[in-house]
């Protein structure tokens, strides 16, 4: 058995490469279903965000379990693996622990310490339970993911002004048009990139903000939820009234689950709008690429965005190291627990003969006692037992699991396998 990762992230790949990859929510499903019936995959998990696209399995065989995954992710996404090869990452094991911790604390993210990540982690561990995706295995490694993502967050200050992919567009808008104040703003979509969006907006002093959405009560709701803004002026549009709303705007950010160009070059000119500026933060990207090309029309997407975090991230560059120490503690405990998982057949095989044993004394011991006594006292007599039987375990176990040294454990297993005759009480068994 073995773990093993493989997808691209916005280090190994562009934007227009990772929204052919991306696996929105609604199709997670059949994804899982579709891993876990390759034979060599255990178990599967689909990370799929704005910035990466991993796939997480629990392998019978590392080398088929490989293949398979890299052949899901071409016939998935009906992309040549020939040219998916030279952006794919694989890690394996121990790695591949590694890298879903740091994932989850936000050290790999494009804004280093964003928190938006752990959610993301959270939810995409939720959904491989949902779609019996995750197993044993995941569900160990993604618990202690999600205890590494708070320990880092809690006991580093790594969080402390972080900026999000939301944050960093805004910070973006901010350096080139400069005061945000008298500035019309529009935000294509209602979800929470939007809602982050909003927030940011308003901390950055903008105060006309028209959400244009398919669904206006979700956008009503999205205001709902932010409360009471003062000084702001929201207004809700249609989708229908997208590009009057843009005619109408200075700054226009783009934030949807639509995997479709929702904005083209040809709109554009027909408006004939210049100082605009588009920052698509959709993966799959909403705006044409040749948006930019248009005179006095600024066009970014989120791989532009690493400008803006840069900047940022210099002063939590020492946090990181501190972030990197508990992030090791917690890989070796996974690899603590995992390593334990060897000595489970040998203790299952022991405790099952003490029960064994436990069951037969007691008949004999009730059967002289007499069934009148037997029978009040029953209860009584099989919690002694059993105490006594897990009592005399509970130390073995203990030490057996503790054992570091694969070798040392092996010998421990062999001499209990050896002292209590487990392999021939095994054999009688089956015979």
């Amino acid at each position: 058995m073995n773990i093993a990762v493989i997808g691209l992230s916005h280090k190994t790949a562009t934007v227009e490469v990772r929204e052919k990859l991306s696996i929105q929510e609604d199709r997670v499903q059949t994804a899982l279903q579709t891993l876990c019936s390759y034979p060599s995959i255990e178990e599967a998990a689909v990370l799929s965000t704005c910035n990466r696209m991993e796939l997480y399995v629990v392998t019978r065989e590392t080398e088929g379990g490989i293949r398979e995954t890299m052949q899901f992710l071409s016939e998935f996404s009906q992309v040549p693996l020939q040219f998916l090869r030279r952006y794919l990452f694989i890690l394996l094991r121990q790695d591949a622990a590694m890298h879903l911790m740091r994932v989850a604390g936000g050290l790999d993210s494009l804004v280093l310490g964003e928190g938006q990540i752990l959610a993301q982690v959270k939810h995409t561990h939720k959904l491989a339970q949902q779609y019996n995706g995750a197993g044993r295995i995941l569900n160990q490694l993604f618990k202690q993911a999600l205890n590494a993502g708070k320990r880092v967050r809690t006991e580093t200050e790594i969080g402390t002004g972080a900026v999000s992919i939301s944050s960093a567009a805004v910070e973006l808008a901010q350096m080139k048009l400069g005061s945000l104040a008298d500035k019309r703003v529009m935000i294509l979509g209602a979800g929470k990139m939007a809602k982050l969006l909003v927030t940011h907006l308003l901390s950055k002093g903008a105060k006309q903000i028209t959400i244009v959405n398919r669904s206006p009560q979700k956008a009503k709701e999205l205001l709902v939820q932010m409360g009471k803004t003062e000084g702001a002026n929201f207004q809700i549009e249609p989708i229908e009234a997208m590009f009057e709303v843009i005619r109408a705007s200075d700054l226009v950010f783009t934030s949807t689950a639509s995997p479709e160009i929702l904005i083209h070059k040809s709109d554009l000119e027909a408006l004939n709008h210049e100082g605009l500026m588009i920052v698509d933060i959709s993966v799959p990207r909403n705006v044409d690429g040749a948006v930019g090309t248009l005179p006095g029309v600024m066009s970014f997407n989120v791989d532009d965005l690493q400008a803006v975090v840069s900047s940022n991230q210099e002063n939590r560059r020492q946090m990181m190291l501190k972030a990197e120490v508990i992030l090791e503690e917690c890989v070796a405990e996974f690899d603590s627990w995992w390593r334990s998982l060897e000595t489970v057949p040998t203790i299952s095989q022991l405790r099952q003969k003490m029960e064994t044993i436990r069951e037969q004394e007691m008949e004999k011991a009730l059967s002289r006692l007499g069934s009148e006594f037997a029978e009040r006292h029953q209860d009584v007599i099989e919690n002694l037992t059993r105490g006594i039987i897990n009592k005399i375990l509970h130390d073995p176990m203990v030490q057996l699991r503790a054992q570091q040294d694969i070798e040392t454990r092996r010998r421990c297993m062999q001499a209990l396998q050896m002292l209590f005759d487990l392999e021939t009480n095994n054999q009688l068994k089956e015979g």
